[in-house]
């Protein structure tokens, strides 16, 4: 890259970075300055996924665009570190800076490759000394890809637990594990034994965090009872998806074509459009 065109980036993230200061100043946007660390993580995973999709589509533009976003997700991140004196993203470059040459012997030193095997290989080895070297424990949960989904991160590390014998050898505790997560579920949100709801009311910041980790417990159930019947979760979740995309989409034709809108249909009629369209599958 020639100094011209390295300069204009280094400006215009200069630029960037100025924004997102002024957005999380004094006189910025309200929304941005209440944000912390964990309440935007969840625009990391959402970001991170539609610059995938942009790729799928073969769309350049829509890529530019979404690897825009997610840049923003480091720099209002780092952004928040610089503000309580954690870090900055100059130090974020620098971690990852030092990283990429410590990992890639093979460009900046004298170690030889025959290929991108071996290139992988040695990344790995680099990183297990790593982990060494700041007395980090090697566990068998490292060897899952964390780059994946939700769904096929359970599924992985459920079945690495499992070829150590970590694991139910019948599928009724499976079973019964997803109705004890459910039911703790229900407690949290004040359901009674028969089901009806006891206490509809809205939850408290602990409440709403109890039921995260008990949806957590029990998504993480049902994942492995999938495992358990040899079902990849993400293939059968992608499908109900696409099922309920479809369906969808006959409501909305029907809808069309009777010159009508949602709000003038009752849920029951929805329903019966849905069953109309499961019929015709």
């Amino acid at each position: 890259m020639d100094a011209e065109k390295r300069d204009d980036i280094l400006k215009e993230l200069d630029k960037l970075i100025e924004v997102m200061a002024i957005l999380r100043g004094p006189d910025g946007c309200p929304w941005d300055k209440k944000q912390d660390y964990y309440s935007i993580k969840e625009n990391i995973i959402e970001e991170a996924y539609e610059v995938v999709e942009a790729l799928e589509k073969n769309d350049i533009e829509a890529f530019k665009e979404e690897l825009g976003d997610l840049l923003l997700q480091v720099v209002f991140e780092s952004q928040m570190a610089y503000e309580k004196g954690d870090f900055d993203l100059a130090d974020v470059a620098k971690v990852l800076r030092k990283k990429l040459i410590r990992r890639h012997p093979h460009v900046f030193a004298e170690v030889e490759v025959e290929g991108s095997e071996e290139v992988l290989k040695n990344w790995e080895q680099i990183k297990q000394q790593e982990k060494q070297n700041k007395n980090q424990f090697n566990s068998l949960m490292d060897k899952f890809n964390q780059g994946q989904s939700a769904l096929i991160q359970a599924y992985d590390i459920q079945k690495i637990a499992a070829e150590v014998g970590f694991d139910w050898d019948e599928l009724e505790p499976v079973l019964n594990k997803i109705e004890e997560e459910f039911g703790e579920c229900k407690e949290i949100i004040g359901v009674n034994p028969d089901n009806t709801l006891f206490a509809d009311q809205n939850l408290d910041s602990e409440q709403q965090k109890k039921l995260e980790a008990e949806i957590g417990d029990l998504l993480f159930a049902v994942v492995n009872f999938a495992r358990f019947k040899n079902v990849n979760p993400e293939l059968a979740l992608l499908k109900t998806i696409l099922k309920f995309k479809n369906r969808f989409k006959f409501i909305e034709q029907r809808i069309v074509e009777e010159n009508s809108e949602f709000a003038d249909y009752s849920l029951e009629q929805l329903d019966d459009i849905w069953n109309q369209a499961k019929s015709e599958e």
